[in-house]
């Protein structure tokens, strides 16, 4: 990996981490404010620090997870969330089809519709192409 040029090194995966636990802390503190909105904003942010360390990912996508379930109103959410975060959202939500359980995967549909009528087919085709920033 030390070869991977603009990927984060295995020693700052620890730091990582980190970020990811407070970044749980603060999300849940904002659901429990009823703000899925901005909890899922906040669990988009810093996505970009690319990694391939798969624990992080994995924290990361957990966190992720946890405020995209709370999101009740999927026009409502997208009208708040800046353009910004469509193709990241997109990233997750196909993360959250391929895993394949029930709740989850209905929820990503929802928001996937909604999300495709929004920013239209080159979110997804962003998606596809990305091969370096997997979530």
């Amino acid at each position: 990996m030390a070869g991977a040029e603009g990927f984060v090194e295995a020693d700052n995966a620890e730091a990582i981490m980190i970020r990811i636990e407070h970044k749980t802390r603060k999300i849940e503190s904002l659901l429990k404010q009823y703000k899925p909105v901005e909890a899922l904003r906040t669990a988009l942010e810093g996505t970009h620090a690319m990694t391939r360390d798969e624990r992080c990912k994995s924290a990361h996508w957990i966190v992720v997870h946890r405020a995209l379930m709370a999101i009740k109103d999927v026009d409502g959410m997208l009208s708040s969330l800046d353009s910004e975060y469509y193709d990241i959202l997109m990233k997750y939500l196909y993360k959250g089809l391929s895993t394949g359980d029930r709740p989850t995967c209905e929820q990503c549909l929802r928001i996937h519709e909604k999300l495709t009528e929004r920013a239209g087919f080159g979110c997804i085709l962003r998606y596809l192409a990305d091969t370096l920033n997997t979530v």
